[in-house]
């Protein structure tokens, strides 16, 4: 099978006028057309619109300008990210018919960039899920095996890049929700260090946690992205003052010297044949000139259950705001309360209630600190448990998830184990650190494994160049099911 072609290659061309941005994205499109009907990676197809960037982002190449270092390169956008006049969703009937009235601050340094966005993903509602499976418009597939699910929350972005419909996406991780599903479609997503990438304009489901990220076939490619949107932003309070680490020319300087820990509680429960594509990884580490040892971080254990407090109780918070009134779905009824009422018993599914209640339930007076209160010390512990690794390993190597992508509806009806899909991602949100999957073969069934590299606040650079080692040595079988045909050599071709 022919690789995808790298998006800053696809960038070069368009910029120097050897390929027009709108060939580039037609092909894109036919690609979507050929197969969005049984994926399911959109809510939203934004043909019209991205055909009229492209052909603006030729007629500035032809002026002479430079478009940007994601000049005409596709690019699809998860539907928790406002787009000004364009539904966001979030995969929610709640936000029926909502077009917000700006754009996401990401979605800006995009269009700086020349990117050229075309469409909104599919995801859990509100982020709320581990299989894109909560979506009210429906369950997103695993282009690898559409009995399979693509992970979540942000399963429609990693489908999108996995079935080749968009070589870039970008997400939201809030215990997992970039490198779960990019484990499980067999491609690279990122989750940076928390406060290094704007959440203006994402819609929130628990602010202290949530991060924007991107997806890419290659670590280059996410390198690329996450340098465009990566940044101080003054619309945001939660945003660092300080530089964000510019990763994309540090990626050929390996690793040598490196010390690599392999997190044992990370590998407790996880499937053997994922252990073991962990442990060539390792191999693969150790032989590129690193350290690799093996490392206990007992308080991680503790995660799942301080993150399924937390976050339910920031949700709690969040969505407060969605009564029928500002937003959205309203359903009419006789009084305010009646309406409040009727509007988010129709609007919220099934799993976005019970984190709601869940959350509200953990705020409620006389049990606050003993649930809230003392989720928040297990988060310091955890803190505590990082920085300590930090002091003996540069970074720490671990399963993404503990098994390979499984059957849609075969854990809708057991919410414990669905939560136990993010049971190796969620530490890394609860701490705000960076950690990247990256496609490292596949399971005996033939389906994805993804490597997890965590690594400490803004290394990202750090954590990249690692990343690209394992994604040298990684077996060709795990690599995104791109259809050669339509994508691997520039579908459209140059004019």
């Amino acid at each position: 099978m022919t690789a995808p072609r790298p998006a800053a290659d696809i960038a070069r061309d368009v910029r120097s006028g050897s390929r027009r941005a709108v060939d580039v994205v037609d092909g894109y499109l036919a690609a979507i057309a050929d197969r969005e009907a049984e994926v399911h990676a959109f809510n939203l197809v934004l043909a019209e619109g991205a055909r009229e960037r492209a052909d603006d982002i030729d007629r500035r190449v032809a002026a002479g300008e430079d478009p940007g270092a994601l000049a005409g390169v596709p690019v699809a956008v998860k539907d928790n990210l406002c787009t000004r006049g364009v539904p966001t969703t979030c995969s929610s009937r709640i936000l029926e018919g909502w077009c917000p009235p700006y754009d996401a601050t990401v979605v800006e340094r995009l269009a700086a960039a020349g990117a050229v966005v075309v469409g909104k993903t599919n995801m859990d509602e509100f982020a709320m899920g581990s299989s894109t499976e909560t979506s009210a418009t429906g369950p997103t597939r695993n282009p690898w095996d559409l009995d399979r699910v693509p992970g979540g929350s942000s399963g429609g972005s990693a489908a999108a890049v996995a079935a080749g419909f968009a070589p870039l996406a970008l997400g939201s991780d809030t215990g997992g929700s970039i490198r779960q599903p990019a484990a499980l479609c067999g491609v690279v997503g990122l989750k940076p260090t928390y406060g290094t990438v704007s959440r203006y304009g994402l819609v929130a489901f628990a602010s202290s946690l949530d991060q924007v990220g991107p997806f890419a076939t290659t670590v280059a490619d996410a390198a690329v992205l996450f340098d465009v949107i990566g940044g101080h932003d003054p619309a945001d309070s939660t945003s660092l003052h300080r530089p964000t680490p510019r990763v994309t020319s540090v990626l050929d300087q390996g690793i040598d010297g490196m010390t690599v820990g392999v997190v044992r509680e990370f590998l407790d429960g996880a499937d053997a044949d994922v252990s073991a594509r962990i442990a060539a990884a390792a191999q693969a580490l150790a032989a590129a000139g690193a350290r690799v040892e093996e490392i206990s971080v007992p308080s991680m254990r503790l995660a799942l259950s301080a993150y399924y407090l937390i976050a339910p109780a920031e949700a709690s918070s969040n969505l407060a705001r969605y009564d029928g009134v500002r937003y959205g779905l309203r359903v009419d009824a006789p009084d305010t309360v009646a309406m409040n009422t009727a509007t988010r018993s129709a609007g919220f599914g099934a799993e976005v209630k019970r984190r709601i209640m869940l959350g509200t339930y953990a705020l409620s007076a006389g049990y606050f600190d003993a649930y809230y209160g003392q989720a928040l010390r297990v988060r310091t512990r955890i803190l505590e448990g990082f920085a300590e690794a930090y002091r003996r390993c540069d970074v720490l190597l671990g399963p993404t998830t503990p098994t390979t992508a499984f059957r849609l509806g075969a854990k809708v009806d057991d919410p414990l184990a669905m939560y136990l899909s993010d049971v190796c991602t969620i530490p890394t949100n609860l701490a705000g650190h960076p950690a990247v999957s990256v496609p490292f073969g596949t399971g005996d069934d033939g389906l994805p494994v993804g490597a997890q590299l965590l690594g400490p606040a803004l290394e990202e650079g750090t954590l990249l160049r690692a990343a690209a080692v394992l994604e040298a040595a990684a077996p060709d079988d795990g690599r995104a099911p791109v259809p050669a045909a339509r994508v691997g050599s520039g579908a459209g071709g140059a004019r």
